[in-house]
């Protein structure tokens, strides 16, 4: 029973020796496979690291946001005018009341407009209608000041709350509570000042921004094509809120059962499906990618192993002569190839790990700056298994063919090989 397991070291001591023999030939017969395992395993950590970072912005933007707005069908066409299609405070009051799966909605519509301070006049604004609601769906409260109230809603108050930018672009004193704007002429009284939202993943620039009741600013925009902004319960069933609301808002609108809907639903989570099958997609491509240059990597170690082979004849025929067995001829050199495939899919590791490590450093160097937050990246164990699973794979089917060819030589023919 000792017999085996003292044989398997010593092939694989053998295996080692002659590789540090030939050193340079070994590291690059390896090479295809360093590179191939590096690129496969960078590529996870880097998917991973990109998928973390779209997670956590979706999160920072809502992942269980459901956007509603108006939309006039082609069969109804003359049926219907587009100016009933639009989303309306009722369509927002009735999905309040009777969609139980959304905590919180919410009008939202904006225009640009001028904007005034005593001291600066900004000539457009983006100023934006709301509802109470929409502190809680876009968790971003006051800092200094109030939110907007249902009071501020039923009374159609004159009241305004911007961000940090627009009261350091307006100059206005202190932290700009308290202070009076002028929106298109109307004198509006700042009651709080909220965090400027920043998306990585949108290219917009970070802008000053008004936001006032939406009763409010109905008074003052005739034209404008608002939408139901909510927020889902749970992340989680989307289809059976996209039911919910249908039958709600077709239910509030009067529509006959053979119409189509006069409005479209959309979540934030088909967006994450999105990017999560873009994921696997690229993934996908970068393996078939990896898998050539893998199986370029084992031509190599077929035809190191064939040369070693070629080399090796006459030490063969005489292990063959004095009683050596071909499975043992065999299991030398397929171990060799083995080893020489798993120390590629090792150092590739090794290389791919520095990579990973350079990835989560980039955004604690450039800060803001980074135009991806990769910090999430890392080679997921599974990645390590794969990678040296398939390079002994390699190692077996490239090496089969070499170690065959030695196990079979006639010993006589190899002692006679100069």
């Amino acid at each position: 029973m000792t017999f085996i397991p003292r044989l398997f070291v010593q092939t694989v001591l053998f295996a080692l020796a002659q590789m540090w023999a030939n050193k340079v030939r070994s590291v690059l017969t390896c090479l295809g496979i360093i590179i191939g395992v590096w690129a496969i395993a960078s590529v996870i950590a880097f998917m991973g690291g990109l998928q973390g970072f779209v997670m956590n912005e979706v999160e920072a933007f809502g992942a269980k946001k459901v956007f509603i707005w108006g939309y006039r069908p082609d069969e109804l066409d003359g049926k219907v005018d587009w100016r009933s299609v639009r989303m309306g405070p009722d369509d927002a009051e009735a999905l309040r009341k009777n969609a139980k799966s959304l905590s919180h909605v919410t009008m939202v519509a904006g225009r640009g407009m001028p904007v005034r301070s005593a001291e600066v006049t900004l000539q457009s604004v983006e100023v934006t209608g709301i509802q109470p609601d929409w502190h809680d769906i876009e968790k971003n409260y006051p800092v200094a000041g109030r939110p907007i109230s249902s009071i501020d809603e039923e009374e159609a108050r004159q009241i305004v709350v911007i961000n940090k930018l627009a009261v350091d672009e307006l100059r206005l004193p202190n932290d700009g509570v308290n202070s009076y704007i002028y929106i298109k002429d109307r004198r509006f009284l700042v009651v709080g000042v909220i965090e400027p939202k920043v998306i990585k993943l949108s290219n917009d620039r970070v802008e000053s921004e008004c936001y006032i009741p939406y009763s409010t600013f109905t008074q003052m925009s005739r034209w404008r094509w608002p939408q139901v902004v909510a927020e889902m319960k749970s992340a989680e069933g989307a289809e059976e809120t996209r039911a919910e609301v249908a039958f709600v808002l077709r239910q509030a609108r009067g529509l006959r059962p053979e119409w189509p809907n006069t409005f479209r639903v959309e979540f934030v989570q088909e967006f994450l499906k999105v990017v999560k099958n873009l994921g696997k997609g690229l993934t996908l491509a970068a393996g078939v990618l990896v898998g050539i240059a893998l199986l370029v990597g084992g031509i190599g170690i077929m035809n190191i192993m064939l040369v070693s082979v070629s080399e090796r004849t006459r030490e063969i025929g005489l292990r063959k002569s004095v009683g050596a067995n071909p499975l043992v001829i065999l299991l030398q050199f397929l171990i060799e190839a083995i080893i020489l495939c798993m120390s590629g899919g090792a150092i590739g590791l090794i290389l791919a790990q520095a990579t990973t490590v350079a990835m989560q450093e980039v955004p604690r160097m450039l800060g803001d700056k980074a135009p991806v937050d990769l910090s999430a990246a890392a080679i997921p164990m599974w990645a390590v298994i794969l990678s040296f699973g398939f390079s002994a794979g390699v190692g077996v089917v490239f090496g089969m063919w070499p170690a065959i060819k030695a196990a079979r030589l006639d010993p006589i023919e190899a002692l006679r090989h100069e």
